[in-house]
């Protein structure tokens, strides 16, 4: 079973999507752990170019989290790629072992095309930012940091998602500057509604 979340800018994907992508993901962990995998055939609309993220969580919460922020590959290329570097070389996090498999949930996101947000203050930022919505990636010269819209949920509030998105970027909280560069991006996302064992964090 999985839930679904979705927005119309993310294309507007098959209603068999979200089980075929998620399938996919978990696939091709397992075969990269060498335990059975089923692959089925590659769907023409998974064959266009697109952008994904995989989020992994375990028993204890988060578990891997990697993603790609613009189209550049085939969906399904893209979204095996994903998967493998949200479990092998996430680096938060150890590989993924074999034992913990049965206890982890996939989450796969679909993304839109990022569109650049126009401000001259923190405060005319903010006021643009949708909750729950919008997704954000802020780039500073070489510093770059991204949140899914997903985050909204341990972060709720603008100010605090963008400070923390910052921090993630390697800049302190209440930095400023001009050439800063802010985009937002929405997702369509699907999820395995539980683990086998234990309770995930999404």
């Amino acid at each position: 079973m999985t839930t679904q979340e979705g927005d119309e800018k993310t294309g507007g994907m098959p209603p068999e999507a979200g089980k075929t992508l998620l399938r996919l993901a978990r696939a091709t962990i397992a075969g990269a752990l060498g335990l059975p995998a089923e692959f089925a055939a590659v769907p023409d609309w998974a064959q266009q170019p697109g952008a994904t993220f995989v989020t992994l969580t375990g028993s204890q919460g988060l578990r891997g989290c990697i993603g790609s922020l613009q189209a550049h590959r085939p969906i399904a290329e893209d979204l095996r790629a994903n998967a493998l570097a949200a479990a092998f070389e996430d680096p938060r996090f150890p590989p993924l072992g074999v034992s913990e498999w049965s206890q982890v949930r996939v989450e796969v996101s679909l993304l839109s095309s990022l569109q650049a947000m126009h401000f001259d203050s923190e405060e005319s930022l903010l006021a643009q930012i949708e909750p729950h919505r919008h997704g954000l990636v802020l780039t500073y010269g070489a510093r770059r940091g991204t949140f899914l819209p997903q985050v909204w949920e341990q972060l709720p509030q603008p100010r605090e998602f963008l400070r923390a998105l910052k921090r993630k970027a390697g800049l302190p909280a209440d930095f400023w500057a001009g050439e800063m560069e802010v985009y937002w991006y929405t997702v369509e996302k699907w999820s395995e509604e539980q683990t086998p064992k234990g309770k995930g964090n999404g």
